[in-house]
């Protein structure tokens, strides 16, 4: 029998969902991981697929399986235990495999991983995934970073399992070394904002007009028949309908408002910040989950803060069109954030493909990345998408809402923090002149850290203490 194509070490849900998926497409696969008691019950899972999966019960095993050059997938925690692996299963690789990391990695990491077995003749691929369990199985988006020679290796194997869009596969080389893995990472963080800018609508319409969790599905649902279709808003209009079968209530409402996040979406602000880019969304959304945390607090709290007032809830039309303004411009700014990085770690990253690609499969999968990828495709070097006429249009009708829409939520207490953020990145972009004229005036007064001038070039300094001296 033939040896396997691909090896998937790593049998938790993504990993088991990502070996069947290539078990049924035709790709031979061989399993392994470290609870090797999971390999069998896997195997007995696969039913009529196992004829396509090598069950290996040893990493000495798992490797010998495997065509040369190997290509080993690795679906595990990631930090330390990728590290570990890489150990453990070098001495068993010989010059030319492949080493593929297709967890939510840090790309910092990636980088090093890549340059460190570059040396030794070993190809490591970044691998962004997503689409949780279900796209795994059944068709996941991903972003690929790592070599042209790993990329060649691995595209006949990823194109078949990839999701489809009008029967493209959505699947890609993003670029050298951390590419994919700092796509994947931006994508999450576009997820962040857009699942904490729902949240705020829902949050206006229970507590802001006392809707119930139904009648706020029925808007969602109608929501998503129209220009804001996508995962997201379906999925979160299922949830609201959903009853808990214990008490009969809606269950989003038996569920504590204390959300986890596993780290991407602060990466995401981190690196944004360090290459001088505005996250705004994505950072309130991050702080929100990190506020959602101190629940004793916030509880001790309610009986103690006040200062809201009674405000009119705006109409539906209103929160939709708040609701897209705000979406556009978190997607505005994760874009931004992946041009920025393509020009720092040079990956020339295709900003039009990432779109397409996050169009099936992925969490953030909408209408609106079709609208993106037309723009990316079209858009003039160094412009940025704010300056795309079809974009100011929409802005221009929509922004006006936004306004109505954040002043509520401000007057009334709900708090609204990513819709604000937003909408103040938005309004410093349409500014010609801001006030950071004042700040650099600050610097050089307390730290001498001078400034240049409207009318003049090079450094300069102000009188401030001629000013001090005579105040």
């Amino acid at each position: 029998m033939r040896q396997a194509d691909i090896g998937v070490f790593g049998l938790g849900t993504m990993g088991s969902a990502l070996a069947l998926n290539f078990a049924e497409q035709g790709v031979r696969v061989a399993v392994g991981n470290r609870e090797t008691e999971w390999v069998d019950a896997f195997l007995e899972e696969a039913g009529t697929l196992a004829s396509h999966i090598v069950p290996t019960h040893s990493l000495e095993s798992f490797v010998a399986e495997l065509e040369v050059p190997r290509v080993v997938l690795f679906m595990i925690p990631s930090g330390a235990p990728v590290d570990h692996m890489i150990q453990a299963v070098l001495p068993l690789l010989s010059a030319g495999d492949t080493i593929v990391d297709a967890g939510n990695a840090d790309f910092n990491d990636t980088r090093r991983r890549s340059a460190a077995l570059a040396a030794q003749d070993i190809n490591f691929v970044g691998m962004g995934v997503s689409g949780g369990e279900e796209g795994a199985r059944n068709g996941p988006s991903m972003m690929v970073g790592g070599s042209d020679a790993s990329w060649q290796r691995l595209q006949p194997m990823l194109d078949p399992v990839a999701a489809k869009f009008q029967d493209a596969p959505c699947v890609a080389h993003m670029g050298t070394d951390g590419a994919g893995h700092f796509v994947k990472t931006v994508h999450n963080g576009i997820e962040y904002a857009d699942m904490q800018l729902i949240a705020e609508v829902y949050g206006l319409l229970r507590d802001g007009g006392g809707w119930e969790s139904p009648r706020i599905a029925a808007l969602f649902d109608r929501w998503n028949q129209g220009p804001l279709r996508s995962f997201l808003m379906e999925i979160s209009a299922k949830v609201l309908l959903a009853t808990d079968p214990k008490t009969g209530r809606p269950a989003v409402e038996v569920i504590v408002d204390k959300a986890g996040q596993k780290g991407t979406g602060r990466w995401t602000v981190i690196e944004a910040l360090k290459l001088g880019q505005s996250a705004s969304g994505i950072e309130a959304a991050v702080g929100a989950r990190s506020w959602s945390s101190e629940k004793e607090l916030r509880q001790r709290l309610s009986h103690a803060l006040s200062g809201a007032e009674t405000v009119a809830l705006p109409t539906e039309n209103e929160l939709e069109q708040a609701f897209a303004a705000a979406r556009l411009l978190a997607h505005i700014q994760g874009f931004s954030v992946l041009q920025a990085a393509s020009d720092t770690f040079d990956w020339s990253l295709d900003l039009s493909r990432i779109a397409e690609i996050w169009r099936a499969g992925c969490i953030i999968r909408s209408a609106l990345l079709d609208d993106l990828a037309t723009a990316l495709r079209e858009i003039q070097f160094g412009a940025s998408l704010l300056e795309i006429t079809q974009f100011q249009k929409t802005l221009d009708a929509t922004v006006p809402a936004l306004r109505k829409v954040v002043v509520a939520g401000v007057q009334g207490g709900v708090p609204v923090p990513a819709l604000a953020a937003l909408l103040g990145w938005y309004d410093s972009m349409r500014q010609a002149r801001g006030t950071t004229n004042l700040i650099q005036a600050q610097r050089d007064f307390f730290g001498h850290h001078g400034f240049e001038r409207v009318d003049a070039t090079g450094k300069h300094h102000g009188p401030w203490w001629d000013v001090s001296a005579t105040s």
